[in-house]
Protein backbone atom coordinates (compact mmCIF):
# COMPACT_ATOMS: atom_id res chain seq x y z
CA UNK A 1 0.00 0.00 0.00
CA UNK A 2 1.44 3.39 -0.96
CA UNK A 3 2.04 6.13 1.61
CA UNK A 4 -0.73 8.70 2.01
CA UNK A 5 -0.37 11.99 0.16
CA UNK A 6 -1.49 13.84 3.30
CA UNK A 7 -1.05 12.46 6.81
CA UNK A 8 -2.06 14.11 10.07
CA UNK A 9 -1.18 12.51 13.39
CA UNK A 10 -2.71 13.75 16.66
CA UNK A 11 -2.84 17.33 15.36
CA UNK A 12 -4.14 20.14 17.56
CA UNK A 13 -4.43 23.88 17.00
CA UNK A 14 -4.81 26.62 19.61
CA UNK A 15 -4.83 30.34 18.86
CA UNK A 16 -4.35 33.24 21.24
CA UNK A 17 -6.96 35.99 21.06
CA UNK A 18 -8.13 38.90 23.18
CA UNK A 19 -10.02 36.53 25.46
CA UNK A 20 -7.03 34.21 25.87
CA UNK A 21 -6.17 30.90 24.24
CA UNK A 22 -8.87 29.30 22.09
CA UNK A 23 -8.66 25.61 21.22
CA UNK A 24 -9.62 25.13 17.56
CA UNK A 25 -8.70 21.51 16.75
CA UNK A 26 -8.19 18.55 19.07
CA UNK A 27 -6.15 15.43 18.28
CA UNK A 28 -6.92 15.10 14.57
CA UNK A 29 -5.51 11.98 12.89
CA UNK A 30 -6.34 11.58 9.21
CA UNK A 31 -4.78 10.06 6.08
CA UNK A 32 -5.63 11.06 2.52
CA UNK A 33 -4.66 8.79 -0.37
CA UNK A 34 -3.31 9.80 -3.79
CA UNK A 35 -6.11 10.77 -6.17
CA UNK A 36 -8.74 10.77 -3.43
CA UNK A 37 -11.52 13.35 -3.27
CA UNK A 38 -12.34 14.28 0.32
CA UNK A 39 -14.93 16.71 1.72
CA UNK A 40 -14.57 18.29 5.17
CA UNK A 41 -18.03 19.12 6.50
CA UNK A 42 -19.52 20.29 9.77
CA UNK A 43 -21.23 23.25 11.46
CA UNK A 44 -19.77 26.74 11.29
CA UNK A 45 -16.93 27.02 13.80
CA UNK A 46 -16.19 23.29 13.78
CA UNK A 47 -12.63 23.82 12.51
CA UNK A 48 -13.00 22.79 8.86
CA UNK A 49 -11.17 25.74 7.30
CA UNK A 50 -8.50 25.67 10.01
CA UNK A 51 -7.85 22.00 9.25
CA UNK A 52 -7.54 22.78 5.53
CA UNK A 53 -5.09 25.61 6.27
CA UNK A 54 -2.95 23.22 8.31
CA UNK A 55 -2.91 20.75 5.42
CA UNK A 56 -1.61 23.50 3.15
CA UNK A 57 1.00 24.77 5.58
CA UNK A 58 -0.83 28.10 5.72
CA UNK A 59 -1.22 27.70 9.48
CA UNK A 60 1.06 25.83 11.89
CA UNK A 61 -0.27 23.24 14.30
CA UNK A 62 0.21 23.61 18.03
CA UNK A 63 0.86 19.89 18.45
CA UNK A 64 1.10 16.75 16.34
CA UNK A 65 2.62 16.10 12.94
CA UNK A 66 1.49 16.91 9.41
CA UNK A 67 3.19 15.49 6.33
CA UNK A 68 2.43 16.18 2.69
CA UNK A 69 4.09 14.09 -0.03
CA UNK A 70 6.42 12.71 2.68
CA UNK A 71 7.52 16.21 3.73
CA UNK A 72 7.13 17.21 7.38
CA UNK A 73 5.39 20.58 7.12
CA UNK A 74 6.16 21.45 10.73
CA UNK A 75 9.90 21.21 10.10
CA UNK A 76 9.88 23.58 7.12
CA UNK A 77 10.59 27.32 7.19
CA UNK A 78 8.02 29.78 5.84
CA UNK A 79 10.06 30.21 2.65
CA UNK A 80 10.33 26.44 2.20
CA UNK A 81 6.59 26.06 2.75
CA UNK A 82 5.87 28.74 0.14
CA UNK A 83 8.10 26.97 -2.39
CA UNK A 84 6.49 23.62 -1.56
CA UNK A 85 2.99 25.00 -2.10
CA UNK A 86 4.05 26.66 -5.34
CA UNK A 87 5.45 23.41 -6.70
CA UNK A 88 3.00 20.83 -5.34
CA UNK A 89 -0.28 22.44 -4.21
CA UNK A 90 -3.13 24.44 -5.67
CA UNK A 91 -5.34 26.42 -3.29
CA UNK A 92 -8.78 27.85 -4.08
CA UNK A 93 -10.44 30.24 -1.63
CA UNK A 94 -14.03 31.38 -1.28
CA UNK A 95 -13.01 34.98 -1.98
CA UNK A 96 -10.99 34.47 -5.19
CA UNK A 97 -7.83 36.47 -4.17
CA UNK A 98 -7.08 37.63 -7.71
CA UNK A 99 -4.65 40.52 -8.19
CA UNK A 100 -6.86 43.42 -9.35
CA UNK A 101 -4.17 45.10 -11.49
CA UNK A 102 -3.52 41.95 -13.52
CA UNK A 103 -5.60 40.48 -16.32
CA UNK A 104 -7.08 37.00 -16.05
CA UNK A 105 -4.20 35.62 -18.10
CA UNK A 106 -1.58 37.40 -16.00
CA UNK A 107 -3.15 36.20 -12.75
CA UNK A 108 -2.53 32.65 -13.93
CA UNK A 109 0.77 33.10 -15.76
CA UNK A 110 2.75 35.31 -13.37
CA UNK A 111 2.91 32.73 -10.52
CA UNK A 112 4.12 30.19 -13.10
CA UNK A 113 6.80 32.63 -14.28
CA UNK A 114 7.94 33.16 -10.70
CA UNK A 115 8.23 29.37 -10.38
CA UNK A 116 10.47 29.28 -13.47
CA UNK A 117 7.98 27.60 -15.80
CA UNK A 118 9.29 28.37 -19.32
CA UNK A 119 5.91 28.20 -21.09
CA UNK A 120 3.99 30.09 -18.41
CA UNK A 121 1.70 32.08 -20.69
CA UNK A 122 1.01 29.15 -23.01
CA UNK A 123 0.05 27.01 -20.04
CA UNK A 124 -2.09 29.83 -18.62
CA UNK A 125 -3.94 30.12 -21.93
CA UNK A 126 -4.62 26.37 -21.89
CA UNK A 127 -6.02 26.56 -18.36
CA UNK A 128 -8.23 29.51 -19.27
CA UNK A 129 -9.57 27.49 -22.19
CA UNK A 130 -10.24 24.56 -19.84
CA UNK A 131 -12.51 26.76 -17.70
CA UNK A 132 -14.18 28.36 -20.72
CA UNK A 133 -12.69 31.85 -20.37
CA UNK A 134 -10.51 32.27 -23.44
CA UNK A 135 -12.49 35.40 -24.36
CA UNK A 136 -11.79 36.93 -20.93
CA UNK A 137 -8.00 36.58 -21.04
CA UNK A 138 -7.38 40.35 -21.28
CA UNK A 139 -10.06 41.34 -18.77
CA UNK A 140 -9.28 42.52 -15.23
CA UNK A 141 -11.07 41.02 -12.19
CA UNK A 142 -13.33 44.08 -11.80
CA UNK A 143 -14.59 43.46 -15.36
CA UNK A 144 -15.66 39.89 -14.57
CA UNK A 145 -18.54 38.36 -12.65
CA UNK A 146 -18.01 36.43 -9.43
CA UNK A 147 -18.40 33.14 -11.26
CA UNK A 148 -15.82 34.18 -13.86
CA UNK A 149 -13.38 35.29 -11.17
CA UNK A 150 -13.69 31.93 -9.43
CA UNK A 151 -13.03 30.17 -12.72
CA UNK A 152 -9.83 32.20 -13.08
CA UNK A 153 -8.90 31.22 -9.51
CA UNK A 154 -9.49 27.55 -10.41
CA UNK A 155 -7.33 27.88 -13.50
CA UNK A 156 -4.57 29.53 -11.45
CA UNK A 157 -4.66 26.71 -8.88
CA UNK A 158 -4.63 24.05 -11.59
CA UNK A 159 -1.94 25.55 -13.83
CA UNK A 160 1.10 24.26 -11.87
CA UNK A 161 -0.26 20.69 -12.25
CA UNK A 162 -0.48 20.28 -8.45
CA UNK A 163 -0.46 16.91 -6.77
CA UNK A 164 -2.71 18.31 -4.02
CA UNK A 165 -5.67 20.63 -4.62
CA UNK A 166 -7.22 22.36 -1.59
CA UNK A 167 -10.49 24.28 -1.85
CA UNK A 168 -12.13 26.30 0.94
CA UNK A 169 -15.85 26.83 0.23
CA UNK A 170 -15.18 27.24 -3.51
CA UNK A 171 -18.88 27.82 -4.28
CA UNK A 172 -19.70 29.81 -1.14
CA UNK A 173 -19.90 33.23 -2.83
CA UNK A 174 -21.76 32.04 -5.93
CA UNK A 175 -25.38 31.51 -6.89
CA UNK A 176 -26.72 28.03 -7.63
CA UNK A 177 -26.04 28.04 -11.37
CA UNK A 178 -22.49 29.38 -11.06
CA UNK A 179 -21.84 27.13 -8.07
CA UNK A 180 -22.83 24.04 -10.06
CA UNK A 181 -20.61 25.12 -12.97
CA UNK A 182 -17.63 25.68 -10.64
CA UNK A 183 -18.22 22.26 -9.04
CA UNK A 184 -18.11 20.57 -12.45
CA UNK A 185 -14.94 22.44 -13.38
CA UNK A 186 -13.25 21.71 -10.04
CA UNK A 187 -13.75 17.96 -10.38
CA UNK A 188 -12.89 18.11 -14.07
CA UNK A 189 -9.54 19.76 -13.29
CA UNK A 190 -8.91 17.26 -10.49
CA UNK A 191 -9.50 14.34 -12.86
CA UNK A 192 -7.51 15.94 -15.66
CA UNK A 193 -4.37 16.25 -13.54
CA UNK A 194 -4.96 13.26 -11.23
CA UNK A 195 -4.68 15.48 -8.17
CA UNK A 196 -5.76 14.68 -4.64
CA UNK A 197 -8.66 17.02 -3.78
CA UNK A 198 -9.59 18.12 -0.27
CA UNK A 199 -12.40 20.65 0.04
CA UNK A 200 -14.35 22.41 2.77
CA UNK A 201 -18.03 22.91 2.08
CA UNK A 202 -21.45 23.50 3.60
CA UNK A 203 -23.05 22.24 0.39
CA UNK A 204 -24.42 18.66 0.57
CA UNK A 205 -24.40 18.52 -3.24
CA UNK A 206 -20.70 19.38 -3.39
CA UNK A 207 -19.83 16.96 -0.59
CA UNK A 208 -21.74 14.18 -2.35
CA UNK A 209 -19.43 14.54 -5.36
CA UNK A 210 -16.48 13.45 -3.20
CA UNK A 211 -15.39 9.88 -2.66
CA UNK A 212 -15.20 10.39 1.12
CA UNK A 213 -16.81 12.80 3.56
CA UNK A 214 -15.23 13.60 6.93
CA UNK A 215 -17.39 15.24 9.62
CA UNK A 216 -16.01 17.67 12.19
CA UNK A 217 -17.74 18.99 15.28
CA UNK A 218 -16.19 21.20 17.95
CA UNK A 219 -12.75 20.70 16.45
CA UNK A 220 -12.88 16.91 16.53
CA UNK A 221 -13.48 14.21 13.95
CA UNK A 222 -16.63 12.15 14.25
CA UNK A 223 -15.77 9.16 16.51
CA UNK A 224 -16.02 6.52 13.75
CA UNK A 225 -13.82 8.59 11.44
CA UNK A 226 -11.25 9.21 14.18
CA UNK A 227 -10.90 5.46 14.66
CA UNK A 228 -10.68 4.79 10.90
CA UNK A 229 -7.95 7.41 10.48
CA UNK A 230 -5.51 5.68 12.83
Amino acid sequence: MSDPVLSLTDVSLSLRGNAGVVDILHGISLNVKAGETLALVGPSGSGKSSLLMLMGGLERSTAGQISALDHDLGAMSEDALARFRREHMGVVFQSFHLIPTMTALENIAVPLELAGVPDAFERAEAELEAVGLTDRARHFPAQMSGGEQQRVALARASAPRPKILLADEPTGNLDGINGAAITDMLFGLQERHGATLVLVTHSPELADRCGRVVHLRDGRLAPSEAVAAQ
